[in-house]
């Protein structure tokens, strides 16, 4: 005989537009992510790296000199992983999204590329004015292809490329709340 499950901790569903701006929100909690790539003999590499995310995409500065920034150029496809801390989640049920991107390089000549480094340099302070001079790195732009929500038991929500580019009003919300931490 089996025991009855405890409900008490599964939350109520959300309507897939809840969980989109949730999804969003969730995301914006964090200044880094964890990355997975894949490498030229095609094994996966898990790493992590600060980020900044503007207008439905994620943007990474990283080092030539890392596995990671080679995989990326070598194979543009790659996952993001945002994940609540351990120290305050149910290890079961810990709040998370996972998200597939396409990258693209931005040329450190472009005006795009100096006002994104003036963006970092803002949120992620003076590290930034160090690191920007240092030509091995590359400033790369992430674009969500597919995500997956998990924000507890029974709760797991799926977005596709669509729902991610068309999101436009939690977009501007979230950015709204950028600014005003910054």
């Amino acid at each position: 005989m089996t025991e009855p499950v405890d409900t008490a901790f599964i939350s109520p569903k959300l309507s897939q537009e809840a969980a989109l701006a949730e999804f969003h929100s969730f995301n914006q909690g964090f200044n880094s992510v964890m990355l997975a790539t894949v490498n030229a003999e095609g094994f996966a590499d898990a790493s992590y790296a600060p980020t900044l995310q503007l207008n439905g995409r994620f943007y990474i500065y990283i080092s030539a000199l890392a596995a990671h920034t080679q995989n990326i150029m070598q194979t543009p496809s790659l996952s993001l992983l945002f994940i609540e801390p351990e120290t305050s989640a149910n290890l079961f049920r810990r709040q998370r999204s996972m998200i597939r991107c396409h990258a693209e390089p931005i040329a450190r000549e472009t005006q795009e590329w100096a006002q994104l480094m003036d963006r970092f340099e803002q949120v992620l302070g003076k590290m930034m004015r160090t690191l920007r001079a240092l030509t091995d790195f590359q400033l790369i732009a992430l674009t969500p292809t597919q995500a997956t929500y998990v924000r507890g038991f029974a709760q797991t929500y799926h977005f596709s490329e669509e729902d991610l580019s068309a999101d436009s009003t939690a977009k501007d919300v979230i950015q709204a709340q950028i600014r005003e931490k910054h």
